[in-house]
C-alpha cells in the first residue's frame, strides 16, 4: 500500500503500536498502559468511529458490516470468502486508523501526550513509520487463538457465537468458524509476527497484568 507522504512526515515518538494473535491481550495491554501513563488508548477496531462516514465505493469490505442486513450471512461465509474479506478489510482499516492518527497529533490537547494504538497497520507499514521501540508484539500459541476464540465477554464475538448456535445445524455452523479461525491464526501468521523484527511478549496466564505491563515498558522504554 502506497503512504501518503504527510503520513510519512508525522512524528510518531509518541505513538506505541500493539500487533499480534487473536487471545494475546492486545486490548488489555493497550487500556493498561494508557491508564497508567495518563495516555490515550486507541482500542480494537478504534477505526470503526469513522464508519458511518465512510462510502462504500471507497471502502466496500469495511461497511460491508455496516450495510449488513442479515447477520446469518456473515456467518454462513466459506472459509475462502472471509480471509479474503478480512485481509481486504484490513488494508482500508489501515487507511482510516492513519487518518485518525494524524488528526489525533495534529490537536494541541493530545498531541504531547502518549497513544498506545491497538492496530491493524501493516508490519510493513509499521517498520516506514515506526521504529522496533515503538512497537509490541504480543503472542499467544495457535491452538489457544483458535480454541478459546469465544471464551471472551466480548459482545460482538459473543453475538456471532449466539447466531451460529440458532443456526439449523449449529455443528456445522460452528465447524464452518473453526475453519475460518484455522487460517486467520495459522502458523504461518504467528510465525510472520513472531518474525516481524518488533519485541515479543509471549502470553502467560501466570503474570499479572501490572507484571506484563512492566515488562511491556522495559521493552519500548517507555
Amino acid at each position: 500500500m502506497n503512504i501518503d507522504n504527510n503520513i510519512l512526515k508525522m512524528d510518531f515518538a509518541n505513538v506505541y503500536f500493539v500487533i499480534g494473535t487473536s487471545y494475546a491481550g492486545k486490548s488489555t495491554i493497550v487500556k493498561n498502559l494508557a491508564k497508567k501513563h495518563n495516555g490515550i488508548a486507541l482500542e480494537e477496531n478504534y477505526h470503526d468511529v469513522k464508519l458511518p462516514e465512510l462510502d462504500s465505493k471507497d471502502f466496500p469490505n469495511l461497511t460491508y458490516t455496516r450495510d449488513l442486513k442479515d447477520w446469518r450471512e456473515f456467518i454462513r461465509r466459506t472459509p475462502d470468502e472471509y480471509v479474503t474479506w478480512l485481509n481486504n478489510a484490513k488494508r482500508e482499516s489501515e487507511i482510516v486508523e492513519l487518518q485518525i492518527l494524524e488528526e489525533l497529533l495534529s490537536k494541541e490537547e493530545s498531541k504531547n501526550k502518549k497513544i498506545f494504538v491497538d492496530t491493524n497497520i501493516s508490519i510493513e507499514t509499521l517498520h516506514k513509520i515506526s521504529d522496533e521501540n515503538h512497537v509490541l508484539v504480543l503472542l499467544t500459541d495457535v491452538n489457544t487463538s483458535i480454541h478459546r476464540f469465544f471464551d471472551r465477554p466480548d459482545p460482538e464475538k459473543q453475538f456471532l457465537y449466539k447466531l451460529m448456535l440458532e443456526e439449523p445445524d449449529p455443528k456445522a455452523s460452528l465447524d464452518n468458524y473453526r475453519e475460518i479461525l484455522t487460517r486467520v491464526c495459522s502458523q504461518e501468521c504467528y510465525d510472520e509476527l513472531e518474525n516481524s523484527g518488533f519485541k515479543v511478549i509471549y502470553k502467560d496466564e501466570s503474570r499479572s497484568q501490572e507484571e506484563t505491563v512492566i515488562l511491556a515498558e522495559s521493552l519500548l522504554s517507555i
